[in-house]
Parts: C-alpha cells; structure tokens; sequence
C-alpha cells in the first residue's frame, strides 16, 4: 500500500474526479476512492478534513484548473483574437484532463450542480467566466457588441452539448468546433 506521505491532496482531487466521472457525486467517498489509491483511509484524512471538504477542493480545482488556468494559457499565447478561440478550442478538448477522468467529468459536475448548491455555484461562476471571456474574444475580433454574447453562448453550448453526446471521438468534437470557430469568425 501506499503510504500518505508519497500521496498528495491533488492526488485525492484527481482520483475523485475520476470517481465521480465514472459514478456520479455519490461516488465521492473517501474509503472507496481509498481502496482504487491502494490506501488506507487514514492517508484521506491526512489531506482532508471529511469528504465535503474533498469536495469542495474539487470545486475549486475545477475553477481553476478547467477555466483560470487555460484563459492564462490562450492570454499567454499574444495571439490575435481569432486564433486565440482557436487555441480556446484546442485546449478545451484536449485530452490534458485525462488523469481527471477525462471528458466526462464537466458533464458529471454539471449533473452534481442539479443536486447541490456549492456545485452549482461553482458552475454558475465558471460559466459566466467562460462565456465573458469568449465574447471579449470575440469583440477583439471585431464582432458587433450586440452578437458578442450570442457568438459566445452558440460556441460554449455547443462545447458544453458536444460533450453530452454518446460519441467517443474527441478528434471529431474537436473538429465539429473549430469548424464552428471559423463560421462565427466568418460572418463577423
């Protein structure tokens, strides 16, 4: 087994989330995360207080990890606006979140935000904070200030929707929307 000094905290984050991926919300249990770690229980409570305290970790995680942390990456790029969505689009359908539990898992937070409040908050705040900064992408490019907002809901709904379909093929989601990135860039 392993010890609790050779696990992290982003190690429980990680393994939660590749928990609640694949189980939902009630997945989210510190003896049952343990024993996929090899653990024991007692290394959770070295990182965290009880599970409420995991999980709200893993909202914070998420916001920062699946939002603030990827905008500073296309900001950091000082590309121009239109390739900055594109770069938008790379990042969020990579596959850089694979030892999170991979694509699934913005689709079980969304789910776990229809049951729970500080989820839902969560998810309310990086919304907003996605959508603002794709519309001021867009507006950088030119877009008209009354289509900025609607440019950037049609691009995030459909990231969020794409994901929500039964496929498997992330190369053809991302595909579907840098495809969708260049229609909207055209009619601006």
């Amino acid at each position: 087994m392993t010890t609790r000094s050779t696990l992290s905290a982003e190690d429980w984050i990680k393994a939660a989330f590749r928990a609640l991926s694949v189980g939902g919300v009630q997945a989210i249990r510190a003896e049952a995360i343990a024993r996929d770690l090899n653990v024991s229980k007692g290394s959770f409570y070295w990182h965290f207080r009880d599970v409420a305290a995991l999980k709200s970790e893993m909202l914070r995680h998420w916001i920062q990890r699946g939002t603030n942390e990827i905008i500073d990456t296309v900001e950091a790029s000082g590309a121009p606006p239109a390739e900055r969505l594109r770069l938008l689009v790379r990042e969020a359908t990579g596959d850089h979140g694979s030892d999170y539990g991979g694509e699934a898992v913005e689709a079980a937070i969304r789910e776990w935000a229809r049951y729970d409040e500080a989820a839902a908050a969560a998810l309310r705040s990086v919304d907003a904070r996605r959508l603002a900064y794709v519309a001021e992408l867009f507006g950088r490019h030119g877009v008209p200030a009354n289509r900025t907002g609607a440019y950037a809901r049609l691009l995030y709904g459909a990231l969020v929707g794409l994901g929500s379909l039964a496929s498997d093929e992330a190369t053809e989601r991302r595909g579907d929307m840098s495809h969708l990135v260049d229609l909207l860039l055209a009619e601006a």
